[in-house]
């Protein structure tokens, strides 16, 4: 294909349909070799209690804080004696559309209808598709979801065409493609025809909607129990969960909270391989993301991702698709909570940490999501087995990614696998020297949390290593 709507000649136009789609000129944030991150931050305009009022009126947010005494029963029932943290999760399934992703498209669809757009536009498999088509619903916008559904022989995995449905049930009109970059090029394309906004989930406009998220959680947990989390769980993918809810637990006055990501382990499974694609269980808060977004995040449909987990993160762990499903399962039977897959993750890996620490400390999940037909354990391992996975009882050294699911039998087979972070610093600082002309010390170390001699010691390795 030739002429104006050709791949090549779209991407040529990438930056003018972005600005046009944004109104954020993303040169301004650029200084001398540095990134001016606070400066994107501050670029949305609102302060935290602006971004509160605008939430609350379009339904979101103020979600129940929920202590899981049973499952913490369960914990220190098996911990060392004096161990087994209390468990909370923050319900966020409240929200209009079912998860937090409400909070990330309520201030995008709000600044679209401040300044004059007629629609929203979000490139997304998950649940932010249909938090998008909701805000849009409540600001009377039009929006479009564009979805990586399909592999190459046309199957799509059951949560992802879960979702489809949802935003269509909220007025979205969907848009679905295979796997590949034809993703990236059918959102220019679409933003350009239509002249609508870019709610992308990696502008300040989402970042700005999370923080209220760490808010919450911070202002709930002490008055329920007295004191800040000692750690709080979250979801990695993208990027987006951690940035903003750590953001907003620091702003929420407990700094010394712990920042845990967590992360199904799918290592071994390509996101952009058209036999990988639909050869794992979950569509989001795997390592497909979460492992090259944390190393670089500017990998994304803006000029630079406002959400930047490395700032942020002081531990990331990883857990897999069986423990996942088994805390499903757990969640539903003993705590009669019946929620999808992502908030999930994070239950997994708080069940094996809640037993380490000593039993008056306080462990928050920051979320959970709604549950559907697509999204549940039964259909996602029917479709696992109809591809040819295995499926097993048994310890998660028996899982092996898109080969086979080890499910466990007890609370006891949980546990979590460590990615060290100082890997992904390093990855991240290498990546800025081939990529970003003059990249300065000062931006590498806020970028890391290393400090100053730190990041010269790792520029001289890598100097010395080309």
């Amino acid at each position: 294909m030739s002429g104006p709507d050709s791949y090549a000649a779209v991407m040529q136009r990438r930056e003018q349909i972005l600005l046009a789609a944004t109104g954020l000129d993303y040169a301004e944030f650029e200084r001398r070799g540095c990134f001016s991150y606070e400066a994107l931050m501050a670029s949305v305009g609102l302060g935290l209690d602006q971004v509160r009022a605008i939430q609350r009126a379009s339904g979101v947010g103020d979600t129940p804080l929920v202590e899981l005494s049973n499952i913490t029963k369960l914990v220190r029932a098996r911990a060392a004696p004096g161990k087994g943290a209390r468990i909370f999760v923050k319900d966020e399934a409240a929200n209009p559309s079912g998860s937090f992703k409400d909070r990330r498209a309520s201030i995008s669809a709000y600044y679209a209808r401040e300044r004059g757009y007629e629609g929203l536009i979000a490139a997304t498999s998950g649940n932010y598709g249909a938090g998008l088509a909701s805000q849009a619903a409540r600001y009377g916008l039009r929006s479009i979801v564009i979805q990586e559904a399909f592999d190459g022989v046309g199957r799509g995995q059951p949560e992802i065409l879960e979702k489809g449905r949802k935003c269509e049930a909220l007025g979205a009109e969907v848009l679905q493609t295979t796997v590949g970059p034809e993703l990236f090029f059918m959102l220019l394309l679409t933003l350009e025809q239509t002249g609508y906004f870019n709610a992308s989930l990696y502008t300040p406009f989402s970042i700005a909607g999370v923080e209220t998220l760490g808010v919450e959680i911070a202002e709930q947990t002490r008055r329920r129990t007295g004191r800040d989390p000692a750690l709080v769980l979250a979801t990695h993918a993208g990027g987006g969960m951690v940035t903003g809810t750590a953001r907003g637990l620091r702003a929420g006055g407990a700094a010394a909270t712990g920042m845990v990501g967590v992360s199904v382990d799918l290592r071994g499974l390509h996101m952009a391989s058209d036999r990988d694609f639909n050869r794992k269980s979950f569509t989001t808060g795997h390592t497909g993301f979460s492992v090259p977004f944390t190393g670089w995040p500017d990998r994304v449909d803006v000029p630079r991702n406002a959400a930047r987990p490395l700032r942020y993160l002081d531990r990331f762990v990883t857990v897999t698709q069986g423990e996942v499903f088994f805390a499903t399962e757990l969640l539903a039977r003993t705590e009669g909570l019946e929620r999808g897959p992502a908030g999930n993750i994070s239950l997994a890996a708080a069940i094996p940490l809640a037993a380490e620490l000593d039993a008056d400390e306080v462990v928050v999940i920051s979320e959970t999501e709604y549950t559907g037909a697509g999204k549940s354990p039964v259909p996602q391992l029917t479709f696992a087995r109809e591809i040819g996975v295995e499926l097993v009882n048994g310890d998660a050294a028996l899982e092996e990614p898109g080969v086979r699911i080890a499910l466990p039998i007890s609370i006891e087979s949980l546990r979590v696998g460590e990615l060290r972070l100082d890997d992904l610093r390093s990855s991240y600082v290498q990546r800025a020297i081939r990529q970003e002309a003059g990249v300065s010390v000062e931006s590498l170390v806020e970028e890391t949390g290393w400090d100053p001699v730190r990041v010269g010691d790792e520029l001289a390795g890598q100097m010395i290593d080309s």
